[in-house]
């Protein structure tokens, strides 16, 4: 059977919110809400408006395929990210902490998208649900997109978007911001909930597939960085992005998820600035800032994030310990990638790593997952310890496993003509199978400390 339950009705506007409050949040009237009963629907399961045909399977064959032709975002390069663009009725959910500058980001993609309509018919509304539409109006003249006829709503009140989109003339491009601030009173609890995440966005997608109406839904993150809400969320969105990078830092990394309509597992590299987001066209070089490649404990990698292959840079700091337990720091990679390299290295060359402090990290704020790290990191690390600098055009990529030998990584020849196109030599990596090698290939850590400092290499006092 259907649960009952009391909303508050406003008897000057008949809005309806959960629960009582002083003050309309529609109309402003005040001690007009009254207690209301009511059935309520599941999720979803809204009651069908008057006139509404219930859909009917059709032959795919007679769909007509230019009705699914993508429009551009603005930006080219978030259209390459996407695929084609954004494609009408797809639900996209984009995701970062607060302040990294997601809404700055999809206020400049409702600029660019708003200038193809009209003030009758708008072509991009922006649904805010955490800031006024005075906040909206300062951050886009800051932006430069206030003059795109952009059109805006402030509101927490997730039928609003849905009159909206159900109107005569529904928007290409719909942007709630954010998901977690929007209430349904199709579901229990306050706007945040899972039962709320889950009943607003099961409304907006279900309502702009049936309307070819592209929809961006801003999602919050926990402080493990995962999307808050259900886990249901990331499956019901065709598109999952994630904008990531340090807020103290000037670029950003907007990373594909998941993505019905294009490639995953790739990025764009985006600086930030007073204009909003400015896309980093070769981000080869741009990590490495003004190195000095004379200094010892550094080194340059090749790592790939994705389909862009770009240097980086490993910085490593062995000094003496003073303490009973020698430090372990990492940043912006696993610590335990650090503990593992370090005890391959005690075991394999027969270093003492017992009286020492190592701190590691990847230089300019990054953080990356990729194992082509690993000989960088390792050349890096005894570079350190012998206090001898690295080949100044030396770069390394590859995996090293807890034998001590050197494994191939996904991305080799791509890696490779990067490093020959920004000019890199000599370049070590795994040792190639068949053929010549190209660059200073090698099999073991031993083999890689015998090529770098000589085989009779001993730390310096």
């Amino acid at each position: 059977m259907a649960k009952s339950r009391t909303v508050y009705a406003c008897s000057a506007c008949s809005a309806r919110t959960p629960q009582w409050r002083g003050q309309c949040p529609a109309c402003g009237a005040w001690n007009t809400l009254e207690p209301v009963t009511e059935t309520a629907t599941a999720p979803g399961r809204t009651a069908r408006r008057t006139g509404s045909a219930a859909p009917r399977p059709v032959d795919l064959g007679a769909v007509d395929a230019e009705a699914a032709g993508a429009f551009s975002s603005g930006i080219r390069a978030v259209d390459e990210l996407l695929g084609t663009g954004l494609v009408p009725g797809q639900a996209v959910l984009l995701g970062g902490e607060p302040g990294i500058g997601k809404s700055t980001l999809l206020l400049q993609v409702a600029g660019h998208v708003a200038r193809s309509g009209s003030p009758e018919a708008p072509a991009c509304v922006y649904h805010s649900g955490e800031e006024s539409l005075g906040q909206l109006r300062g951050r886009a003249e800051r932006l430069g997109v206030l003059d795109a006829g952009l059109a805006a709503m402030a509101s927490t009140r997730v039928e609003d978007a849905l009159d909206l989109i159900e109107g005569p003339h529904p928007p290409r491009l719909l942007i709630a911001d954010s998901v977690q601030t929007l209430g349904s009173p199709q579901a229990e609890g306050l706007p945040g909930s899972p039962g709320q995440v889950r009943a607003v966005a099961t409304e907006l997608i279900e309502r702009c597939k049936r309307a070819g109406c592209a929809l961006i839904l801003v999602g919050h993150v926990t402080k493990d960085g995962q999307l808050a809400g259900p886990k249901l969320l990331e499956h019901m969105v065709d598109t999952v992005l994630s904008l990531e990078g340090d807020r103290r830092q000037v670029f950003r990394l907007l990373r594909v998820l998941k993505n019905r309509f294009g490639p995953t597992d790739d990025m764009v590299v985006f600086h930030m600035g007073g204009r909003g987001m400015q896309v980093v066209d070769d981000p080869s070089t741009f990590f490495l800032g003004a190195r000095d490649p004379r200094l010892s404990g550094t080194s340059i990698v090749l790592a790939a994030d994705g389909h862009r292959p770009f240097a980086v840079e490993i910085q490593a700091l062995v000094s003496r310990s003073y303490l009973s337990i020698p430090r372990r720091t990492a940043l912006g990679f696993d610590a335990n990638r650090l503990h593992l390299l370090v005890a391959v290295l005690e075991k394999r060359l027969r270093l003492n790593f017992g009286e020492v402090d190592i701190y590691a990290k990847i230089g300019g704020g990054l953080r990356m997952q990729d194992p082509g790290l690993d000989l960088g990191l390792a050349a890096a690390l005894l570079s350190s310890f012998y206090d001898v600098p690295l080949p100044p055009g030396a770069a390394f990529w590859g995996e090293v496993d807890l034998n001590g030998q050197v494994r191939p990584v996904v991305g080799h020849e791509m890696r490779r003509r990067q490093a020959e196109r920004l000019g890199y030599d000599p370049l070590f990596h795994h040792r190639l199978p068949d053929g010549p090698d190209k660059g200073a290939g090698v099999d073991t850590v031993a083999t890689l400390q015998a090529r770098l400092f000589g085989a009779s290499s001993r730390p310096k006092k």
